[in-house]
Parts: structure tokens; sequence; C-alpha cells
């Protein structure tokens, strides 16, 4: 069994904390008005990084709640990765320049794989996260919002082969619902790339689940706010 790294997410519509279910924007819980707030909770509880994604801007392509993740990150001390909306190669710079640890691309690194190696270059290898967001096996963009003709498996081999170091992989059928994480998926796609688990974990033994199939660390969210799992929890299991 291999120790993972929980982390907390922090997702941001409309300036305050939310969760949704399986990306279904109708479908959405708010946990709090202040995601500075939310972010030093985290911190205080033991939380050694943070995940903080913009759902307005992945949806949209626009980063609408900037000022709110700056304020976040700027709110505490452990390292924070952020995504959504990050489109462009200039956004990118200018998150890592706010203050973020790591920036998360993943419609731009869906519809342009060929430029992966730049943005590579210009921010450096860990400083990029590829988001691969999937639905029964195919890769989703623009918020989860379109499908595309990617499959996973393959889109990872694709950015290993234009040496990308790290993976995001959210199974948005789980994602939400407290329901597990995907382990065979995970165990496939962290035999090609470095990656981090997203999607239903809800309890310890899921984190030891995922710590099996050789996964760096796993975001967690509604387990959390629900209070279904506590941060304590999580890292003790992992």
């Amino acid at each position: 069994m291999t120790p993972i790294v929980p982390i907390p997410a922090i997702d941001i519509r409309d300036g305050r904390c939310v969760r949704l279910i399986k990306g279904d924007f109708r479908k959405e819980t708010i946990y709090g008005e202040d995601p500075s707030e939310m972010a030093r909770h985290w911190e205080a509880q033991g939380a050694e990084r943070l995940h903080i994604v913009d759902l307005d801007g992945a949806r949209d392509g626009v980063r609408a709640n900037a000022t709110s993740i700056r304020r976040a990150i700027d709110a505490v001390r452990i390292p924070v990765q952020v995504g959504g909306g990050v489109r462009s190669l200039q956004v990118a710079r200018e998150l890592l320049e706010e203050g973020a640890d790591r920036v998360i691309v993943g419609t731009a690194a869906a519809e342009r794989p060929d430029q992966l190696s730049e943005w590579r270059d210009a921010l450096g290898a860990d400083g990029v996260i590829v988001s691969v967001d999937a639905r029964q096996g195919w890769v989703a963009t623009h918020g989860w919002v379109e499908s595309t003709q990617l499959e996973a498996a393959e889109f990872c081999k694709v950015l290993a082969d234009v040496g990308v170091v790290r993976v995001l992989f959210t199974d948005i059928d789980r994602d939400g619902t407290l329901d597990g994480p995907n382990v065979e998926r995970t165990r496939q796609l962290a035999g090609i790339i470095r990656l981090i688990a997203s999607g239903g974990v809800s309890s310890q033994e899921h984190l030891r689940q995922l710590s099996e199939t050789g996964v760096e660390a796993a975001v967690i969210g509604t387990a959390l706010y629900d209070g279904r799992l506590s941060l304590k929890d999580a890292l003790a299991a992992c």
C-alpha cells in the first residue's frame, strides 16, 4: 500500500463554496459563502494541499471567480492547485504569479495536446496538471458539459508522450455521489502516468483502495463537507 495525500476540494461558483453531483450545475449544494474562510478551515484541520476549481470558469472559459481564488490562495500557507477556465498559457502564468503551486488545465489540453510541451517548458513540468475528466471512459470538456471522442487511457498515453508529468483523473459518474472511486479505471491510468484520483471517495476504505492503485493523492469533496469523512480520518487512512 502506497501512502497518498488527501486533498480537500474547494469548488467555487458565483463566489461561493459549492458541491455538484456528477458535475450537474442544476444539482448544487452551497457549503459556504467565503472560499478564503474554507481554505483556512481545511488548513487548520491538517490539509497538506488544497484543490480549488472555478466552476464558472470551467464551463465558460473565463475566470469568473479570480478574485475569490486569489484571496483563498493568500489566506493559507500550504500549496494550492487551481483549475477552471485555464484555456491559455497566459492565464496559467497569471495563476502561478498569484501564488498557485500548480495549474490544472483540462479543456485546452484536450483540444490542443500538441501545445502542452510549450506549457511544460514555460511553467515547469511540476507546475502543470492535466485534468482528464471522463464519463463512461470518454473525456469530457467545458466543465464536463461537452463530450469528446478521446478515450481516457489513450489520452493519458498521449499526455505521457508529450512530457506531461501529472494527471488529475475524475470519474464524472462518481463525482459527488459518495459511492466510491472507480478503482479499476484508476489503476489502469496510474499504470500509464502519475495520477491524482478524484470522484466518489467517502470513506477510509475508499482511500485504502486507491492507495493500492499507485496514485499519489486523492481529491475529496462532498464527503468532507457532509461530515461523512473527517479530514483527520482521511489523513490517518493515508
